[in-house]
């Protein structure tokens, strides 16, 4: 069976997220997509992507694959596709023919995400649904040496969903940088792979540093408590994407 892999972006906003939802509550990326699929090749196919979003949290460079019984032109399952996903904010940017042995999940090294945090006092107008708006300026320079005190491996239950499903606490974070852009705080950060909610969960934490009610030594102690508990409050969906995907 020929395997394709496509390039997706989307915004978040609408989706319960990007994997389709074993009780329907709502539309998913997933499942737009194999519909869409389904509409041209009249094939029931299962979509495996990369990274799995939450609800509200976007996507400019997200990586699935899927299997079909006959070839069609890569070329034309964008296209296709892409027709049958309007008026959903999803794109597909582009597919390819991949090996069978491709996995888009298990063959990917590393995944980057950005978090963008606007801190201007009066609130975003054009961005509203892709930042957290914080109306208070923060400081970046103390969120970055904070950040630099979870970078390695270490065990990261303090920045775990408690419904995270991951065998074990232990990753390694590889960067996490917290630079300024104007009225805006871009958190990026990119490992092999993610705990549930781990990123916002670390972001949430940081802006507490911004703010000054945390210092770098709270973050480092949040760290080594493992405990759940310990950590700051989770940074809303909105601010997050997944922009690249490493294979």
């Amino acid at each position: 069976m020929p395997r394709y892999r496509i390039h997706v972006e989307y915004d978040g906003t609408p989706f319960v997220g990007w994997q389709r939802q074993a009780d329907w509550a709502g539309e998913s990326v997933q499942g737009l997509i194999e519909t869409a699929i389904f509409h041209f090749t009249h094939e029931r196919v299962t979509l495996k992507g990369a990274g799995r979003t939450d609800a509200g949290v976007h996507a400019t460079g997200q990586v699935a694959h899927f299997d079909l019984a006959a070839p069609v032109r890569p070329g034309t399952i964008r296209d296709a596709a892409n027709v049958h996903l309007r008026p959903w904010p999803v794109t597909i940017v582009d597919a390819e023919a991949v090996g069978d042995d491709f996995d888009a999940r298990f063959s990917a090294r590393r995944r980057h995400y950005v978090y963008r945090i606007f801190d201007r006092r009066a609130p975003p107008t054009l961005d509203r649904h892709l930042v957290w708006h914080v109306p208070k300026r923060l400081d970046a320079e103390a969120m970055h040496a904070a950040a630099r005190r979870l970078l390695g491996h270490h065990d990261f239950t303090t920045f775990r969903s408690t419904h995270c499903q991951s065998a074990s606490p232990m990753k390694t974070l590889d960067r996490l940088d917290v630079v300024r852009a104007g009225d805006e705080i871009r958190v990026l950060t990119d490992a092999r792979s993610f705990l549930h909610n781990q990123v916002r969960s670390m972001v949430g934490s940081l802006r507490k540093v911004g703010d000054g009610s945390w210092t770098a030594d709270d973050i480092a102690a949040a760290l080594k408590a493992a405990d759940r508990t310990a950590c700051g409050p989770v940074a809303p969906a909105a601010g997050l994407c997944l922009v690249q995907v490493d294979y």
